[in-house]
């Protein structure tokens, strides 16, 4: 399994808001396909699938804070 992690966005930003899942769990996805919106109090970021595969897990829903570094989902 390959985790989908929360980037590092600077050194003032230690959490972002998982604003929305651009792709539902288990569906299929490509390397630099773009999986989930989080927003900071600064930007909005996508963040693109690391690798291929399947999106077997969503850790953070909609809605939900997650830290620099947490693991947002999981691509197996």
């Amino acid at each position: 399994m390959t985790p989908i992690l929360v980037p590092q966005l600077g050194n003032e930003i230690l959490e972002a808001e998982v604003t929305e899942w651009l792709v539902a769990e288990g569906a299929e996805v490509a390397a630099g396909d773009e999986l989930v919106t989080i927003t900071t109090t600064k930007m909005a970021i996508d963040i693109e699938a690391p690798v291929s595969g399947r999106l077997i897990r969503i850790a953070i829903p909609e809605g939900e804070l997650a830290k620099v570094g947490a693991t947002l989902g999981e691509i197996g």
